[in-house]
């Protein structure tokens, strides 16, 4: 029997001590196979595991060299690349803590990271992302500033500038030198400080050791081996590789399988990217899934009334099953679904997917059953920064259900508080917030993650979160209302790009709302109006057409949660102006802060 196929492999995880030793074991096992892939002037190129090793070694001697000691903090700001990762690793190799941070971030953003951390070097990926990295880092403590590509500013005699591919060179002496280094790093040593998206205010800097990574690579591999088998893995990166989900499941968990990991173009060419690569397993966000929701819909309508049929039977089948009711007359429309539809719908995920697991926000279980009833197997993974960040997942061999995130990953321990909420205690848990004992002290008592998230334990042993304590909308009847939830349902609707509700100590709920901008084009068409969406705001008409979808969804709602008023967003909520985080969940306290006027408003009408 072959080692890839040997039973409860995932077991080894737990005789690594730390990341770096993991890699340069998967290293020796891999040698000349590819490992990191990239598209560079329209064609796919590899480094091999022996060459990423041989790399990873030479940065971290060069590190060395360079005068940086043990519990150094290096900063990172790059696009996912193959380099990343080799940084990311090497960072460690030469016993430093890695503060991974988005490129996304502001100046000010970047001076918070680089004042909280104490990071006393930067990665960054070029030029461009320089821009907004540079003038904080002339004020920060950091002596060196390295660049992946040429960065093209000049010298400073505040730090070094240095260029990454003269650093990176190694050998295979290198490798043994700091493979054998490495060797007596702990599991309870810091690996990396991350910082949190910033959903409700500074970000904080959570301390991850290597356990707790190494803790999020064994759950998901012994959920891969016993529920769909280990073999040859491929992953595609796309998600931001400076969040946690996709640092520890986007990296580390490919890199603990023995996996390639090819990295995206971006997410206006993901589509195709899926179909070259063709990925066996996917980390992805419940926005991505809610987009290929509606471009799915949209290209079976335009194929006239039988693919529309058959996507109809399959969606019925697929509630029905979703609620327990799998009926034998349905099997022959089984059948045909799986020679006709499915087949074409896994083939645009490129026909190998084993499972896409999403994580980093709240999944609307209509969208799961979209997904599952089209053939294609998605999971719900649940968990937070602090927590490493995977606490649980579905997984067939417990029976998918769609509006629960399955049950905690091996050797976590999950219970429910008297008040709801969710307490984690295992070896995933942060070390604590950097330079924040008191916050730490908060969410962490007698070894439990407070994790902030209310939910329920199911009969077969499955977590099911009903909403975030903070996010909790508490009415002036001291009503709860649980926003995540009525805002997916107005998201499920095709005139709904994206909407946020509101009414906290108010006696009804209203929302703010993103028409979709594909629809409002079509609505236009029909009506014979000029499209321009700031017209469009204050055409009766248009927001009576948005206000039908928001009655459908009040229909399945309470009293209490409907939403009775509404007004429309200036744009869409976006990363770039700050109302969404780069993991695409909203920032709900720099929206209130933005429209809190136009919300007041719907008040006093």
């Amino acid at each position: 029997m072959s080692a890839k196929k040997a039973k409860n492999r995932y077991l080894e995880f737990d005789g690594f001590s730390n990341l770096v030793s993991m890699f340069f074991q998967r290293a020796r096992e891999g040698g000349d196979k590819p490992f990191l892939s990239e598209k560079i002037d329209g064609e796919w190129q590899a480094i091999s595991w022996a060459e990423a090793a041989r790399q990873v070694a030479g940065l971290a001697k060069s590190f060395q060299k360079l005068g940086l000691k043990p519990g150094d903090r290096v900063m990172l700001v790059s696009d996912n690349c193959p380099q990343w990762c080799i940084t990311d690793l090497a960072i460690m190799a030469a016993r430093c803590i890695t503060v991974p941070t988005y490129t996304t971030n502001t100046i000010s953003d970047h001076q918070h990271v680089l004042d909280n951390s104490g990071a006393r070097a930067v990665v960054v990926g070029g030029k461009k992302l320089s821009q907004n990295l540079i003038p904080a880092v002339i004020s920060s403590d950091a002596d060196i500033v390295i660049g992946l590509t040429d960065l093209r500013i000049g010298q400073s005699g505040q730090f070094s500038i240095l260029q990454w591919n003269d650093l990176a060179q190694g050998s295979d002496e290198d490798v043994a030198e700091i493979t054998e280094q490495v060797a007596d790093i702990q599991r309870d040593d810091m690996a990396c400080i991350i910082y949190t998206s910033g959903t409700g205010g500074k970000p904080r800097g959570v301390m991850q050791s290597h356990g707790s990574i190494l803790h999020n690579v064994k759950g998901p591999a012994e959920v891969i081996e016993n529920d769909f088998g280990w073999d040859d893995e491929v992953f595609l990166s796309f998600l931001p590789l400076s969040h946690a989900y996709e640092h520890s499941a986007g990296q580390f968990f490919p890199m603990g399988l023995g996996a390639e990991i090819y990295y995206a173009e971006g997410l206006e060419k993901l589509a195709s990217n899926i179909e070259e690569v063709r990925p066996t397993i996917m980390v992805v966000v419940p926005r991505l899934f809610e987009v290929l929701r509606q471009r799915l819909i949209k290209t079976v309508e335009k194929q006239g009334k039988m693919p529309n049929y058959l996507l109809g039977k399959a969606l019925e089948i697929g509630e029905r099953e979703a609620e327990g009711k799998r009926r034998l007359i349905d099997k022959p429309m089984e059948i045909l679904l799986n020679k006709t539809l499915r087949p074409k719908v896994q083939q645009r995920f490129g026909g190998r997917i084993k499972a896409m697991v999403s994580g980093g926000a709240p999944l609307n279980p209509e969208i799961g059953v979209f997904f599952q009833s089209l053939g294609l197997t998605l999971l719900q993974g649940y968990g937070q920064t602090e927590s490493g960040p995977i606490v649980a997942c579905n997984r067939p061999s417990v029976g998918l259900k769609m509006d629960t995130v399955g049950p905690p990953m091996i050797d976590t321990e999950v219970k429910i508080a008297d008040d709801g909420e969710i307490l984690v205690r295992g070896e995933l848990v942060m070390k604590g917030y950097w330079r924040n004992q008191a916050e730490t002290d908060r969410v962490i008592k007698d070894g439990w993650l407070h994790t902030g998230d209310i939910g329920v334990i199911d009969e077969a042993g499955r977590l099911a979160i009903t909403d975030r304590k903070k996010d909790l909308i508490i009415n002036d009847k001291g009503e709860n209302v649980a926003p995540q939830k009525v805002e997916g349902m107005l998201t499920l609707q095709p005139e709904i790009l994206q909407a946020m509700i509101a009414g906290d100590k108010r006696p009804y709920m209203v929302g703010l709302i993103v028409p979709d901008p594909e629809w409002a084009l079509e609505w236009c068409y029909q009506e014979d109006i000029h499209y321009d969406f700031a017209e469009l705001q204050d055409n009766p008409l248009f927001k009576a057409a948005i206000g039908k979808a928001v009655d459908r969804v009040n229909q399945g709602l309470s009293v209490t949660e409907k939403v009775r008023r509404f007004e429309f967003a200036d744009e869409a909520f976006a990363i770039e102006n700050e109302e969404l985080t780069p993991s695409m969940k909203i920032r709900r306290h720099v929206i209130r802060e933005r429209y809190q006027d136009r919300l007041n408003a719907l008040y006093r009408k």
